[in-house]
Order: C-alpha cells, then structure tokens, then sequence
C-alpha cells in the first residue's frame, strides 16, 4: 500500500510514522508513507497558500490551485482514493477503515485554517471526520485514519496482535483482558481465564463483549441484536 499525506505541516507527521506499529510496516515494505507539504506547489514568491475569503469573514482560506498542483504532482493519482479531513466528513467507523484497507493507493488532504476553497473538494473522492470537534489541524486526523488503516493490512500485524478480537471488529466492543498478577490488592481473575477450557473461556469472551457493549454503547448493541435477529 502507498500513502501520499498532503500537509503544511510535514514535522507533524514524520516522526509518528517512524513509530510503533506503522515503523515497522513501513521498515519491512508493507507500506509506503510519502509527505508532501503543497506550500511548495505555491506559486507566491512568499509560497502562500491561503488567501481572505470571499465575502468577507473571519480567518483563511486554503487555496485550490496549490492543492491540486501538488496533487497532480503525485504518480498515479487519478486511480488513488483520494480524501479530505473535515469536520463535515462521514465520521470514520471500522468498517470505513476496513474498505480504505483494501485500497493500493490513498492520498489524504490535511486541512487548516477556516477551510479550503470549496472548489478543492471536486478533485477529492470522499470527505472523513474522526469526531465532532474541532482541531488545530488535518493532521491528526488523517494519522488517525493511517494508523486504523495499516493495521488492518495482510502481514502488518503478527498472530499476537491479530485485529479480529478488537472493539468494533463485529459491532462489539472488546471483552475485558487480565495478565499477572492473578490477584492484585484483593481483585481476583475472572476463575474461567485460568480454567484452560477454551470453549468455557469463549463462551465467557462473548457474554462479556455484549455485556460491556449494552452498558457502554447502546447505540452498537442494538445495532449489532437487530442484526443477528
């Protein structure tokens, strides 16, 4: 998979990708992360790439013709799913995540400012948000959208840290997982975790997935009972 990040801020999102889980994808050739600051695509001799808005108002506005510079300047972008972080995105969810993960090529918008010029989104292919709130900047989003996307590529992660049992991997949030010591000022191990019958310590996994998931998140468990009805 190969990943393009178009950002005004580069710094911000080189040092994570040399980390964790996406340093060793990248390091072992599952992934390749470019970015790519479009202030060089500007043609200002002072590089801008923001300018008063329309109308008047409040604030910046990101430019079109440096974004789409720099977005043409990329090798094979017309076939990439190309996206933007915006506050007014589908807000991502798993199985979002999932259908990005079978992609060979994503290109991510990182905004700024009050916004971009509304004519930036007619080159992009769909728009992603990751929470009703306002940040400083695309970049963490579109970090967040990396990192839930590498991870769930063929040979990213080992047997051990397999995503199948992850919240929202079918509807359900986790189960609740224990290590040593087995008593820790008085709070005992779950009795079947330790009990070696794998059916009993299954069977035990699923109740407490839908346990927590009616106690924390409704909404999911309803969702998830309306399906498997």
């Amino acid at each position: 998979m190969r990943i393009d990040v178009l950002t005004l801020f580069p710094g911000m999102i080189l040092p994570v990708i040399k980390e964790s889980i996406i340093g060793r994808a990248i390091s072992e050739g599952n992934v390749t992360i470019n970015v790519i600051d479009f202030r060089d695509f500007s043609t200002n001799k002072h590089q801008k790439v923001d300018d008063y808005p329309f109308g008047g108002g409040v604030g910046m506005v990101l430019q079109v013709e440096p974004i789409v510079r720099a977005l043409r300047s990329i090798e094979g972008y017309q076939e990439a799913l190309k996206i933007i972080t915006t506050p007014q995105g589908e807000t991502l969810h798993q199985s979002l995540s999932e259908s990005f993960s079978h992609q060979d090529h994503l290109i991510i918008l990182c905004g700024h400012y009050e916004g971009f010029d509304e004519r930036v989104r007619d080159y992009f292919d769909c728009e992603v948000s990751i929470g009703d709130y306002v940040l400083t900047g695309g970049e963490y989003a579109a970090l967040v959208i990396i990192d839930s996307v590498i991870r769930l590529r063929p040979g990213v992660l080992n047997k051990d840290e397999s995503h199948q049992d992850d919240s929202f991997s079918e509807g359900l949030l986790e189960y609740p997982q224990y290590t040593r010591p087995r008593v820790f000022e008085g709070k005992d191990v779950p009795e079947v975790l330790l009990s070696g019958n794998h059916q009993a310590i299954k069977a035990w996994r699923d109740h407490e997935r839908l346990k927590r998931t009616k106690e924390r998140r409704k909404d999911l468990y309803d969702r998830y009972i309306k399906r498997h009805k």
